[in-house]
C-alpha cells in the first residue's frame, strides 16, 4: 500500500488525542527524524542543520542511543530536542501494552523527554492510553518524507515535502542506514527551500498542546 505523503484531515480528527502539526500562525515548521543515533549519519544531519541555524527533534531508538551516548550527548548540546522511539522500534500492533510500556520504560531511562514517537505510526488505543497515563505526549506528523522506500527516487522524497508542508508542519525524516541516500538529498534541499521563504526550523516543544 502506498503512503500518502500528507496525513488526511479525516485522521486527525480520528485520531485527536494525539498530535499531528503544531498550531501556529508564523512561519515555522518543526523537523524530526526518526530510528537514530546512527553513526556518520546523524551526525551529517547535525552538521547540515547547524548551517541553517535550524533547530529538530529526534526521536531515538533506546538500544541505539545506549550504543552511541555520544551522538546522543551532541544532539541535546547543539540544542535539538529528543523523543521515545521505543528501545527495540517495536511494532505497536503487535505487542502487548505491558510489553509495549516496558519497552518504552527502558528507552526512558536513556532519553529523558516526555515526547513519544510510536515506530511505523503503529501504536493501539490502549497503548496510547497508558502512554499518556505516564505523561507522554504522543507526537505523530503531518507530513513524511518517505525517504526509506528504496523505490523512490530522491527527487521525489524532497517533492513529498516541498509540496505538502504548511506553517506548524511537522516532517518525518529518518536518520538510518536505509534512509540515507533520500535523506540526505532531500533534506539539504528543504532546508534552503524553506530557508528562503522565510521559515525557521524549531524543536517540538515538551509541553506542546
Amino acid at each position: 500500500m502506498k503512503l500518502i505523503p500528507k496525513t488526511p484531515g479525516i485522521v486527525k480528527f480520528i485520531l485527536s488525542g494525539y498530535i499531528w502539526d503544531i498550531k501556529t500562525h508564523e512561519k515555522s515548521i518543526y523537523l524530526t527524524f526518526d530510528d537514530g543515533p546512527t553513526p556518520f549519519i546523524t551526525n551529517w544531519v547535525l552538521d547540515e542543520l547547524s548551517k541553517y541555524n535550524a533547530k529538530a527533534t529526534f526521536f531515538c531508538i533506546g538500544k541505539n542511543v545506549k550504543t552511541h551516548p555520544e551522538i546522543y550527548k551532541r544532539i541535546i548540546e547543539e540544542g535539538h530536542s529528543t523523543g521515545n522511539h521505543t528501545f527495540d522500534h517495536v511494532k505497536g500492533w503487535k505487542t502487548s501494552v505491558e510489553e509495549y510500556i516496558e519497552n518504552t520504560k527502558k528507552t526512558a531511562e536513556l532519553v529523558n523527554s516526555n515526547l513519544f514517537r510510536p515506530p511505523y505510526g503503529k501504536i493501539t488505543i490502549p497503548q496510547g492510553w497508558a502512554l499518556k497515563k505516564l505523561g507522554y505526549k504522543i507526537i505523530m506528523w503531518d507530513v513524511v518524507a518517505v525517504d526509506w522506500d528504496c523505490k523512490l527516487d530522491s527527487e521525489t522524497t524532497y517533492n513529498n515535502v516541498i509540496n505538502y508542508t504548511a506553517p506548524g508542519s511537522i516532517i518525518v525524516f529518518h536518520d538510518s542506514v536505509k534512509a540515507e541516500k533520500n535523506m540526505k538529498y532531500a533534506l539539504t534541499k528543504v532546508l534552503e527551500y524553506f530557508t528562503k521563504k522565510g521559515y525557521t526550523f524549531k524543536c517540538i516543544p515538551a509541553k506542546v498542546l
